[in-house]
């Protein structure tokens, strides 16, 4: 009998340890949100994280969203093909970027590269007790470190995202009139025909949740980052999963939300 529960506990201990984590995850990005209502507003580090969160992610995001809109218009081509469905390649294409792919794969892309940042930054801090330096010159961490990070990535991700869709849409003009032989003329009018305004903001406004979410995790991780080498590397680690797995959740969630029937 103790053969068949052990694996079934191990798993609830899994399950629970996972709940206690994302619980945990959530009063940090509350008491984060609490003190963007209470002064003081570190200008300054808002500043920095917005230049290294939006600006410097965006060489990322733009290849990422390219390669993605060109590929992306192969793959509905040659599907649309059995079907005799091939002009449908350019409303798909745009229709997919901006709903889906530029979202998702634009916060895949800054979780990696800004979680992983920010986890490494605090955790370092943390280690060095230049976090107990902030206590004890009176500088609450939550709203020097936190704060400005959340609202940039909030604010920054989905401009990142905007342009990401505008590039990927772009790769796949680029593969449809060289490549598939698409005419310029009729591939954009098809774009711009069945791309509609809530597509748009629905795929921004998954762009702020993302970048939400990268910020809070990379900040809860960081915080709470172990002694030494080790406990920074694993900090950074679990951030940049965290965020990952978050954001695919939220958007599942987010398009339940704007597209169920």
């Amino acid at each position: 009998m103790s053969a068949v529960l052990s694996p079934l506990a191990a798993l609830g201990r899994t399950v629970l340890a996972i709940l206690a984590y994302v619980g945990r995850i959530a009063l940090f990005a509350i008491e984060a949100v609490s003190h963007l209502l209470r002064p003081p507003f570190y200008w300054r580090e808002f500043g920095n994280a917005l230049i290294q969160i939006g600006w410097l992610s965006l060489p990322v995001v733009g290849m990422t969203a390219l390669f993605t809109g060109g590929a992306l218009a192969l793959q509905i081509y040659d599907g649309g093909a059995r079907f005799q469905a091939e002009f449908a390649v350019p409303s798909i294409v745009a229709i997919g970027m901006v709903r889906e792919l530029g979202p998702v794969l634009g916060g895949l892309m800054v979780a990696a590269r800004v979680a992983s940042s920010i986890a490494a930054e605090i955790g370092t801090m943390k280690v060095t007790e230049q976090i107990d330096a902030l206590v004890t010159l009176s500088t609450h961490p939550m709203k020097y470190l936190t704060v400005p990070r959340m609202v940039a990535a909030t604010l920054a991700v989905p401009v990142l995202v905007g342009v990401g869709d505008s590039i990927g849409i772009f790769g796949g003009y680029l593969v449809g009139v060289n490549r598939l032989d698409f005419n310029a003329a009729a591939y954009l009018k098809n774009t711009v025909d069945f791309l509609e305004l809530w597509d748009v903001v629905s795929g921004l406004i998954k762009g702020a949740v993302f970048g939400f979410i990268v910020a809070i995790c990379g900040c809860f991780f960081g915080m709470n980052s172990g002694r030494g080498a080790q406990g920074v590397g694993r900090a950074t680690k679990a951030a940049v999963v965290a965020a990952s797995v978050m954001i695919l959740a939220a958007n599942y969630m987010l398009t339940e939300v704007f597209f169920a029937a």
